[in-house]
């Protein structure tokens, strides 16, 4: 095989897939808003089991309920026949994938959630299964050959499967009005936790902000500049309110007998804040787009007394870029 039977092959693969979602987009009915709400209702978790290839996929289903505000816990069906049925209790929801809905290891459970009454939504993609018939909520996977030349290793039906478990995890955030602050509670390591960080989590405060009152002498405003090493110092009026900022051009557009003036003669005045409530990443937007490296923040209902100050450098150690 040459480069571009392989690439060939890719893209046969991509469509035949994207055509199984365009389907099953399609078929998606009242079974599916059964199955949001059946998840809305319960006290306790969902409780995902899978064997083989749907189990893999359900590990993923379970975590991504979990990190969108959905309490859910992967068991495995054969351990589950081992002592494991003990994680499933009455407030769970039950949510079971098979491409069969004849898978053996999965008998136990099935029929753990009947004895006890816990509610059963099934996956699968024959609607006469043991699974769908059983479940209390069947959601139906449309026709569709496996990717697999052979139709036989689980390709497309899997994609189904774990494109289903996206749109039922998705339902569920937009229905709790799940928000960027409610996920970074979940996130708060990597990545992800570091484009969800509020200023308020990088901010310096109290006495290591630079600030000086109005009428100061800019010998003694360059002291706090140089003590406390952003490069900026804010100027405050007699209510405390910020009312401007002097930084490093600010220093050069007045070398000219700079020492012998004040603070309000040099300052930038109602110099851009930030609230200690906005993203991390919306202030290091805006440092950039300004060429700036610091920001105050602000706190709305503050009377413009400044709460912190935000250096570009805090906002690259935490991975915010």
């Amino acid at each position: 095989m040459n480069r571009e039977t392989y690439i060939a092959i890719g893209r046969r693969v991509l469509a035949n897939e994207a055509d199984a979602l365009r389907r099953q987009s399609e078929a998606l009915d009242d079974s599916f808003a059964d199955a949001v709400q059946l998840v809305l209702s319960a006290r306790g978790r969902v409780i995902v089991s899978g064997m083989g290839k749907s189990g893999h996929v359900g590990r993923k289903i379970a975590a991504t309920l979990a990190s969108t505000g959905t309490p859910a816990h992967f068991v495995h069906p054969a351990e589950a026949s081992h002592g494991d049925l003990g994680m499933l209790t009455k407030g769970d929801v039950c949510l079971v994938l098979s491409n069969s809905g004849e898978t053996p290891e999965l008998a136990d459970i099935i029929a753990y959630t009947r004895r006890f009454s816990i509610p059963l939504i099934g996956v699968a993609s024959r609607a006469e299964s043991t699974l769908l018939r059983q479940a209390d909520v069947a959601l139906l996977l449309p026709p569709a050959e496996e990717a697999c030349p052979m139709n036989l290793a689980p390709t497309t039906s899997t994609t189904m499967t774990l494109a289903l478990g996206d749109a039922l995890a998705v339902a569920l955030m937009e229905y709790r009005q799940f928000t960027p602050e409610h996920y970074r509670e979940f996130h708060p390591g990597g990545k992800l936790g570091a484009r969800l960080s509020k200023v308020r989590d990088l901010m310096h405060v109290g006495a290591d902000i630079p600030l000086v009152p109005t009428g100061t002498p800019m010998s003694d405003a360059l002291l706090v500049i140089s003590q406390r090493g952003f490069g900026v110092v804010g100027v405050t009026d007699a209510q405390g309110r910020l009312a401007g900022v002097v930084t490093d051009g600010d220093l050069r557009r007045h070398m000219e007998g700079l020492l012998g003036r004040t603070v309000d003669e040099v300052m930038t005045a109602d110099p851009l804040t930030i609230t200690p409530d906005d993203l991390a990443e919306k202030a290091l937007g805006l440092m950039n787009a300004r060429k700036i490296t610091c920001l105050f923040a602000v706190a709305p209902g503050a009377a413009g007394r400044p709460a912190g100050i935000l250096h570009i450098h805090d906002c690259l150690r935490a991975g915010v870029a």
